[in-house]
């Protein structure tokens, strides 16, 4: 038999926008729009008919604003819901509040200016339906549109093979993609003051990464802030690639610091955690600890494994706890994977490598 598409309601008070989202997912032939409503009102009516796989929803609508017609649903019928708006500074504590609802993720509207902005956006938000139906449906694989998918390659080259020799200067590595505000939190806000320093990629839109650093910030214990070319890596704190720029790990003599850098898109991300995991694999090998988290996609799986190439220790969340268990299935695959843990003990296992623990044995 074959398998129907993926049915998406979308809802937003702008025709246009309607139209480019309606384009953009009937493109796909494993997605198709069952309709599309003005207003949190008519999207309701839509619902009492039938029950979409994934909702797109905006924030800001007349009447009943998005974030209140996200609590509503989840309140009374939970379905995949994807939060698809204009991003800026001010709307952030929106679109956490959306986070903290049950939305499933935020996509940017997509850009129309471009070609390449485009295609981007639109690879994005059917990569975000898709994974958002898997989410709750199990059993459903998503199918992942075959085309070209840059490496690492474009940033930077592959690593040495020659390993970097230990210093008393440890880093950890964290690449973390849907579900990951949530995640992050559970993680960062029992970690201690003298935690290692801690760099990370999540994949997070333009303008919304410095706001998810500062509200980290403020409920941690840790100095957490959005990374600046640069920027010192040091105990006590932890740096946040900025949404749509690549960081790297970089060394001089001993100390660490990020550098930030544009370039095209790598595993389809901006920022990439295999950027990241190669430049650490690179300039800091077996003084890395390399975690990979909840996420869809692959983006870190051939990372991570050049950091255990280069003698980093290496950890992949478990199934279970993962939002996603994508970028972790594929890293795990690959063999990257030195240790499988849940949610709950990545903070131990941090600080038990930082204080020179025994190593990770393998899963």
């Amino acid at each position: 038999m074959t398998k129907r598409p993926l049915r998406v309601l979308i809802v937003d008070d702008s025709a246009s926008v309607r139209q480019v989202l309606t384009a953009i997912l009937n493109d796909d032939p494993d997605i198709e729009v069952m309709g599309a409503a003005s207003d949190a009102y008519s999207a309701a009516r839509k619902l009492q008919v039938e029950l979409p796989d994934v909702m797109i929803l905006d924030i800001e609508m007349p009447g009943m604003d998005g974030l209140t017609f996200l609590r509503k649903i989840m309140a009374q019928r939970p379905i995949p819901v994807v939060i698809c708006s204009t991003l800026t500074e001010a709307g952030s504590r929106a679109l956490f509040d959306a986070l903290e609802a049950g939305a499933f993720d935020i996509v940017p509207k997509p850009r129309v200016d471009t070609r390449n902005a485009l295609m981007e956006s639109a690879d994005r938000l059917r990569q975000c339906v898709k994974a958002a139906a898997s989410a709750r449906l199990r059993k459903r694989e998503p199918r992942v549109p075959v085309e070209k998918k840059l490496t690492a390659d474009v940033i930077m080259p592959p690593p040495v093979t020659t390993r970097v020799r230990p210093t008393t200067e440890r880093i950890v590595c964290i690449g973390i993609s849907t579900g990951g505000t949530e995640t992050l939190r559970e993680v960062l806000e029992v970690l201690p003051v003298h935690s290692p320093g801690i760099v990370i990629v999540q994949h997070m839109p333009e303008k919304f990464t410095a706001a998810f650093a500062s509200r980290l910030d403020r409920i941690c214990a840790l100095e957490i802030k959005e990374a600046a070319d640069g920027d010192d890596v040091v105990s006590g704190r932890v740096l946040i690639a900025p949404g749509n720029r690549h960081m790297l790990l970089q060394r001089t003599g001993t100390r660490y610091h990020v550098a930030i850098k544009d370039g095209p898109p790598v595993s389809r991300h901006r920022p990439s955690v295999d950027v990241l995991f190669r430049s650490a694999a690179q300039y800091a090998g077996a003084n890395a600890l390399g975690i990979i988290m909840t996420g869809m996609g692959d983006d870190g799986a051939r990372g991570l494994l050049e950091m255990r190439k280069a003698g980093a220790r290496t950890l992949a969340q478990d199934e279970d706890s993962s939002v996603v268990f994508g970028m972790p299935k594929e890293a795990i695959e690959r063999g990257a994977a030195e240790k499988i843990v849940s949610l709950g003990r990545v903070p131990q296992e941090i600080m038990a490598w930082a204080h020179h623990a025994e190593p990770a044995r393998s899963a």
